[in-house]
C-alpha cells in the first residue's frame, strides 16, 4: 500500500512558476513508477508527466513538454513537478500517481492516487 500526499499548489500569474511535491509512504517507493495527472474544471483527467523507477526516464504530454520537469528523490520518497511558463490552460487539480508497473501514462495503469492539489493560473 502506498499513500501519496501532494503539496505546492496555489495561485500564480501566467508566465510564473510553481513546484509541486508528492510525498509517498512505504519503503519500496523506488520500485514504483510515478507520475502526475491533472483535471481541469469540466474536463477529464489527463496525463501530464511520468518517471519510471528503473532508469529514471521521463515522459511528458505534448502540452507541457519544455515547460514542466518531473523528477524524483528516492532517498526522500518524494517526487517533484517543476512547472515553468505557466499558462491559464494549466489551471487544474494536479494528482500524484503511482504504479507497480515501470511507468504509467494512462489512468488504467495507475494503482494509487493522491487527493490532488489545485493550481490556478491567472491571465
Amino acid at each position: 500500500q502506498v499513500q501519496l500526499v501532494e503539496s505546492g499548489g496555489g495561485l500564480v500569474q501566467a508566465g510564473g512558476s510553481l513546484r509541486l511535491s508528492c510525498a509517498a509512504s512505504g519503503r519500496t517507493f523506488r520500485r514504483y513508477g510515478m507520475g502526475w495527472f491533472r483535471q481541469a474544471p469540466g474536463k477529464e483527467r489527463e496525463f501530464v508527466a511520468a518517471i519510471n523507477w528503473s532508469s529514471g526516464s521521463t515522459y511528458y504530454a505534448d502540452s507541457v513538454k519544455g515547460r514542466f520537469t518531473i523528477s524524483r528523490d528516492n532517498a526522500k520518497n518524494t517526487m517533484y513537478l517543476q512547472m515553468n511558463s505557466l499558462k491559464p490552460e494549466d489551471t487544474a487539480v494536479y494528482y500524484c500517481a503511482a504504479t507497480r508497473s515501470n511507468i504509467a501514462t494512462n489512468i488504467p495503469e495507475v494503482d494509487y492516487w493522491g487527493k490532488g492539489t489545485l493550481i490556478t493560473v491567472s491571465s
